[in-house]
């Protein structure tokens, strides 16, 4: 499809042809409204038809996007992938310079649409087609599915595409992989077998391209039946054996970006929730650097019991993760929070109230990022607050919790990105986790401006 010229209105409500649909937009007029509450630019075109939030984040010299997407115009599963496609592409075009989408995560609500998803996604981005991993977890607001996208400038970026499950990003000496493998639709395996293949498949992905577990910072993994018991053991503690067991070919004490001495291993964060699909699928991020100014450190919640620290009544070998990862690069710090539920040292509380779990979650993630935790930790100019969120995923195990968890999360955060879906957490009565991720700025010793002037 030929670019429009910057004089013709454009209509973002695509066909499946990737064409204008018909009689869409003619003479600049759009019979589609967005809603107000949308976080939008102010010129963003009316006939940009999926409910949208999305954060633009400027540092090193790029900008990213952070993008929430969900269709509201209904129709069919295919309508609703298309309008999502749709406005993806409206915003990405909305920039002012090239952008791309190098990572996304679909939530669907039923898994019989994942091979249409697929196939429309695959159409849309063709050769370029972003890290792309679908989730069957229904989104809470009834739609057919909802996107998360992570889009970046491409003016002094190279993207590389290495297949389905492999795309690297490199920009001013560093390189970003995303990576994704899993263990579904092979039979009956238990839940310590998927387990040990994905994380194993996972790693032929990464080594594809010269890098291994000891790079990865952020770790998703989404399990079918995740508290389901199998031969007396919830399926997500098998799980944990198994990373156990194959993290100990892993010298996590190595990396060469963690430059402060904390006392333990240096675990990448991570989300492990439940999926109606069954099996084990994974993705990761990871980091390779030469460059000074870069470092990482993993962060741990002082009125949390640390995971890889917990009792074997909750697993006989205690989940290896972080509670977040943060990276600062230059005066610019990243922390990407791993999954939070309620749970003060290693004990869940309020138990039966969804509210008031997500309240206890909410003040866990803002303890954990907060700057007297970086400083506890050896980071005395590094910290966030909860406003430096640019986007949460808000995990909801009842549908009927949906509300009350979105009230206390909007109450608390604002029109923050978010995208809300029905899965099953890692524990029995656990009903809500969150994960997200925060960008900050590092702050000036005192004297640094002075030291400058002189």
């Amino acid at each position: 499809m030929s670019e429009e010229s910057p004089e013709t209105p454009i209509c973002y409500q695509l066909a499946p042809a990737r064409v204008l649909a018909a009689g869409g937009c003619q003479g600049g007029t759009c019979s589609h409204q967005g809603n107000g509450s949308h976080r939008i630019a102010p010129d963003m075109p009316p006939c940009l038809m999926g409910q949208q939030q999305h954060t633009v984040i400027k540092y090193d010299g790029l900008k990213r996007l952070a993008l929430m997407v969900t269709p509201e115009g209904g129709g069919d599963f295919r309508d609703q992938a298309w309008e999502t496609i749709s406005t993806i592409r409206a915003i990405l075009r909305q920039q002012g310079e090239p952008m791309t989408v190098t990572m996304q995560t679909v939530f669907i609500a039923d898994a019989s649409d994942v091979p249409a998803a697929r196939q429309l996604f695959e159409a849309y981005f063709g050769e370029e087609m972003p890290l792309t991993l679908f989730v069957v977890q229904p989104p809470c607001c009834g739609a057919g599915l909802a996107v998360e996208a992570w889009a970046i400038s491409t003016k002094t970026v190279s993207v590389g595409y290495h297949g389905p499950h492999l795309v690297t990003v490199e920009h001013d000496g560093i390189r970003w992989i995303h990576a994704s493998a899993g263990s579904i639709n092979q039979g009956k395996r238990s839940a310590y077998q998927q387990a040990e293949e994905a994380f194993a498949a996972l790693g032929k992905v990464l080594g594809a391209v010269h890098a291994s577990f000891a790079d990865v910072v952020r770790v998703w993994l989404y399990q079918g039946g995740i508290v389901e018991v199998e031969e007396g053991v919830e399926r997500y503690r098998e799980l944990n054996r198994a990373r156990t067991d194959f993290f100990e070919n892993y010298d996590f004490n190595a990396n060469p970006l963690a430059k402060q001495q904390i006392g333990h291993a240096i675990y990448p964060a991570s989300t492990g929730i439940g999926t109606l699909e069954h099996g084990l699928v994974t993705t990761s991020l990871s980091v390779q650097t030469d460059r000074e100014d870069v470092e990482i450190l993993s962060l741990e919640n002082p009125q949390q019991t640390s995971a890889f620290d917990y009792p074997k009544e909750y697993s006989i070998k205690s989940p290896k993760f972080a509670r977040a990862m943060a990276i600062r690069i230059g005066d610019h710090l990243t922390t990407w929070v791993s999954g939070t539920a309620s749970i003060v040292n290693s004990e869940t509380v309020h138990i039966g109230d969804a509210a008031g779990q997500t309240e206890q979650t909410l003040d866990n993630i803002e303890k954990l990022i907060s700057a007297e935790n970086f400083a506890r930790q050896g980071w005395a100019d590094a910290g966030a607050t909860l406003a430096d969120l640019a986007k949460i995923r808000v995990y909801v195990k009842h549908l009927e919790d949906y509300q009350k968890c979105r009230e206390v999360c909007e109450r608390r955060l604002g029109q923050i990105p978010a995208i809300y879906a029905q899965a099953d957490v890692c524990r029995p009565d656990l009903l809500v986790e969150i994960e997200g991720v925060a960008f900050s700025q590092l702050r000036k010793a005192e004297g640094d401006d002075e030291r400058r002037d002189s």
